[in-house]
């Protein structure tokens, strides 16, 4: 069993570290940590860092793993997570996404994201997120909801490296874009699925959009009553048994079948 997590944007891989700390000391040993390129790893050079090149980068850091992972995603990177599990389930023994209402068709981009999609006034934004040193940083990822020893540490891999990659990123999955993906979202039920619901998170659409699109992926929905966007950071020790719950079931479903 390997477990790989996939952090999102604008962060790195330390907003696992607490979630990690909570697992079953088996399971710490299969974890495996993918920062995709800007958000904890190198942009490499020619990387556009489009919707589509981060799942073509997800795709092929799972084929050099010697069997299926599970497979967890947070935030946009739940995306990444959902295009593994609709194109290539054969890498993959089962998958987690909190974005998955994006693939609904009456989703709505949250107005961040609206404001990294227009030109001049997302570049204006970034500059402004990653200015400063270290402690500025940090300070505005404490405002975003994030705990001050994550915030530190994400603030140090922040700038405007990362700030081009986001705006890309969000640039290169419009309404119409999201809108032809997710007509594809059933064929996620090729592999278990689950689907974390953040009650207080409003960025990934509101709570009835998501239990929506989680039985349209065949997933199981499963509430966090009270925590926000972070909810790994808001509750590990929650986050922690929602998750290995889960995996449990899989491995009990697949021994007996």
């Amino acid at each position: 069993m390997t477990i790989v997590l996939v952090n999102g944007v604008p962060v790195t891989p330390a907003v696992w570290t607490p979630l990690i700390t909570e697992l079953p000391a088996d399971l710490r040993r299969e974890v495996v940590l993918l920062a995709p390129p800007g958000f904890g790893s190198p942009l490499p050079e020619g990387f556009g860092a489009t919707f589509d090149e981060y799942r073509d980068w997800l795709v092929a850091e799972l084929s050099r793993m010697d069997s299926p992972v599970d497979l967890v995603g947070h935030s946009l990177a739940g995306g990444f997570v959902l295009e593994v599990a609709m194109t290539r389930p054969d890498l993959i023994r089962s998958w987690v996404s909190d974005t998955v209402a994006g693939y609904e068709p009456d989703f709505t981009w949250h107005e961040l994201a609206t404001l990294w999609q227009s030109p001049g006034d997302g570049e204006r934004h970034v500059e402004e997120l990653f200015s400063g040193d270290a402690g500025e940083r940090t300070a505005r990822m404490v405002e975003w909801g994030l705990p001050r020893p994550t915030a530190a540490e994400v603030a140090l891999e922040q700038g405007p490296r990362m700030g081009e990659a986001i705006l890309a990123l969000y640039r290169s999955v419009p309404p119409e874009v999201l809108l032809e993906r997710g007509r594809d979202l059933p064929a996620a039920a090729a592999k278990p699925g689950l689907v974390p619901i953040a009650t207080e998170d409003h960025t990934v659409g509101d709570a009835a959009l998501r239990r929506r699109a989680a039985e349209r992926a065949g997933a199981r929905a499963v509430e966090l009553t009270g925590q926000g966007h972070w909810w790994m950071l808001d509750d590990p020790k929650r986050a922690a048994q929602v998750l290995t719950g889960f995996w449990g079931s899989v491995s009990r479903t697949a021994a007996a079948g």
